[in-house]
């Protein structure tokens, strides 16, 4: 008999107490799941309120980082640390192959570590900022000022300096410095870390390169030298696009817009659509650098110099001021020149008398600081006046946690290559030669009526065969083409497919376009400008659904063992429906919902469906590869309706190589033959076919 309890109850048979058990714990499994499941929800609404930056920081450090020359930090730091020496970079030298390989300093270069500049070497002394940087001797006023734009976001330079605390000096335990720094760059699509060591160049004792205004401030000379060591040489840095360096420092999307070309200091709604964009893309985390090509009045500017924009502000005035100006708010830019003295002299330059007018909290909140300290403000117009290019850096939102737009990225790694093979080579040209098709080809799909579309086209840095001459960029472009909605093949010659799109054609590294496209299939085929040149590239297409975009390598079917059973394809067949005319009403209204099914076979390709017309026009395009060619291919038009869709007509097409490549308009028939009863409608279509399976 069992006992009693304690308080004399009557003890729970063990069915109940085993229920109560289950119970109680499958209670504390519901708390612990529903406590789980609020921590990820805090977590996701904290992530809501990140910038973009962030998120897409997080996304592209949790891939693998290649290692530059094969060299491993924490294995070369531990040998340095247990060997009791400072590390002295094999791949790198303190020699002059790593200085310059065409011209030479002006006097003997000695490398010295910062223990021997200073008495207390640091990364950074009092953080990082934008002001830090000094450009020195060499002519890379862009990476400077690449390195001011990198400075105003935490999380983007702790990409590039990762672990930046563990590799800062430690008075406390000298014995852990090994004099070993590591830096990280986006290189064609791949985060890549290289490893240098703190030999700097220096004359009379002072560094010659890019340095910080602080002396025993280290972390711009040390990467700068990471950046050389990437390019070849300190010389190789000499001369450069700002937008490049971004684009390494963080992976962004660079977009370059002439400013007098788009005429923004004449068109005022231009100007302002501008303004906003580049607001945007301040707000949002994107990088912006600016600078001035052309000989010009320019008001302490310097003509061919690259500046940082620091930040973009619309300036509201106080109320007494209304009267006396045409707007209440001024829309205000700042910049920073790399050299950290020659500033902007003009309206609303440091020492102006326009700053009186704006009340000392709006000019606290704005950081106006009245030193030539190489930053000043300038209004937007102003600046569309006297600057010539602008370089876009997006950093474009893929997180699926934000309140911003999300984009869907595809990236392709490619190549321009040669072979004498027709089929084979990928190196065509532009789209004026005739072996333009001779090029990489890549697919994607438009799912939506309309979709914004971004593209990104990236060669390889060059700068690394500056050494050889042939440092130059290439000059390299796209186009896109809306083709077949069922193309699974290479193109080989330009029928029915429309040209919807062209990129600039320019030596620069990067290639950028915007567009809105309808729904569909589209082949984009990248291309340098001149024929037989070869290079490597990424490709990256941002669009608001998935793209599937992939490349197309095959020419056409592949034969196999199947293919003996069930027969290989003998003929190919491109068709173009534009059009359908005339059609049966179908409503009270006298429209129709009108849509054409293709078929061939046993395949079936659908057009989206035109609302509200008897007279669609579709542009469908298909493409079939028929093993039984003397059956023809059926047009059908159908009207849609909720509940049961209605067949309107339909049109036989015999497709042999002797038909007409004309645009020809068919009479629709009813179901059966070719000699079937006419009904309302005909549909204009075009038509090609051939036994060459790589002809179309």
């Amino acid at each position: 008999m069992a006992a009693s309890s304690s308080h004399g109850s009557v003890p729970l048979p063990s069915a109940v107490r085993g229920a109560q058990g289950d119970y109680m714990l499958y209670c504390q499994r519901l708390r612990s799941a529903l406590l789980c499941f609020m921590l990820w929800t805090s977590k996701r609404l904290r992530d809501l309120h990140k910038p973009i930056f962030i998120l897409s920081r997080q996304k592209e450090m949790s891939s693998s980082v290649q290692l530059f020359r094969d060299q491993t930090y924490h294995e070369l730091k531990g040998q340095c640390i247990q060997q009791r020496q400072l590390f002295e970079d094999p791949e790198f030298p303190a020699s002059d192959e790593s200085l310059f390989y065409q011209r030479a300093p002006p006097k003997k270069v000695e490398w010295k570590r910062p223990k021997d500049l200073c008495e207390d070497p640091h990364l950074f002394v009092n953080g990082i900022s934008s002001h830090d940087l000094h450009q020195g001797s060499l002519g890379n006023c862009w990476f400077v000022a690449a390195c001011s734009c990198l400075a105003l976001r935490k999380p983007l330079w702790q990409q590039v300096i990762p672990d930046f605390e563990e590799q800062e000096w430690d008075s406390k335990k000298p014995e852990k410095y090994a004099g070993i720094f590591r830096f990280r760059f986006w290189c064609l699509g791949k985060w890549t870390e290289v490893v240098v060591d703190d030999l700097l160049p220096t004359i009379d004792g002072k560094l010659i390169y890019c340095h910080s205004n602080v002396k025993n401030e280290f972390w711009s000379a040390l990467l700068e030298k990471a950046y050389a060591k990437l390019a070849g040489s300190y010389e190789a840095l000499d001369g450069g696009s700002a937008a490049d360096a971004i684009v390494d420092f963080t992976g962004a999307v660079a977009e370059s817009i002439d400013l007098v070309q788009g005429k923004y200091s004449e068109i005022i709604s231009e100007q302002m659509k501008l303004f906003e964009d580049l607001l945007k893309v301040h707000k949002r985390g994107g990088l912006i650098s600016c600078f001035i090509t052309v000989h010009m009045e320019t008001m302490g500017l310097i003509i061919g110099h690259a500046y940082s924009v620091t930040a973009i502000r619309k300036l509201h005035l106080g109320e007494r001021l209304t009267f006396s100006f045409k707007a209440e708010k001024l829309f205000m830019i700042r910049l920073r020149n790399p050299w950290g003295n020659r500033e902007w002299n003009g309206a609303w330059s440091d020492n102006s008398e326009e700053w009186k007018k704006v009340s000392n909290a709006e000019r606290k909140s704005l950081g106006l600081t009245v030193e030539n300290d190489g930053e000043f403000w300038m209004t937007f117009e102003d600046w569309c006046k006297n600057f010539t290019d602008v370089d876009i850096c997006r950093i474009v939102n893929t997180s699926y946690f934000s309140i911003h737009k999300t984009w869907e990225k595809k990236m392709m790694h490619g190549a321009w290559a040669k072979n004498s093979e027709p089929l084979l080579n990928r190196c065509g040209g532009c789209f004026d030669n005739k072996t333009f098709l001779q090029n990489p080809q890549y697919i994607f799909d438009v799912k939506k009526t309309e979709d914004k579309v971004l593209v990104s086209l990236q060669q390889e840095d060059r700068r690394r065969y500056k050494k050889e001459g042939k440092g130059e960029n290439i000059i390299i472009g796209f186009e896109i083409f809306k083709v077949e909605d069922n193309r699974s093949y290479r193109l080989h010659k330009l029928t029915v497919q429309e040209r919807v799109a062209t990129s600039p054609y320019i030596n620069t590294r990067t290639v950028f376009l915007k567009r809105i496209l309808k729904q569909g299939r589209y082949v984009l085929i990248p291309t340098t400008y001149l024929p037989g040149i070869t290079t490597k590239f990424i490709l990256r297409l941002f669009t608001d659904v998935p793209s599937k975009l992939r490349e197309l390598t095959a020419d056409k079917p592949k034969m196999t063992c199947w293919s003996l059973l069930c027969g290989y394809p003998r003929r190919i067949t491109q068709i173009k429906i534009h059009s359908a005319e005339g059609l049966q009403k179908q409503d009270r209204s006298g429209g129709a919902d009108p849509y054409v099914l293709i078929k061939c076979e046993n395949q079936k390709v659908r057009s989206p469906v035109q609302h509200d017309t008897t007279s669609a026009v579709f542009n469908t395009q298909v493409i079939f590869y028929r093993k039984n060619i003397d059956s023809p291919i059926i047009v059908q038009v159908w009207n849609s309706n909720i509940l049961c869709d209605q067949f309107l007509g339909q049109a036989l097409l015999a497709a042999s190589p002797s038909d007409p490549r004309e645009e020809q308009t068919l009479q629709l028939r009813g179901r059966g033959s070719q000699e079937a009863d006419e009904v309302p409608g005909h549909i204009t279509v075009k038509v090609f076919s051939s036994d060459d399976l790589v002809e179309l």
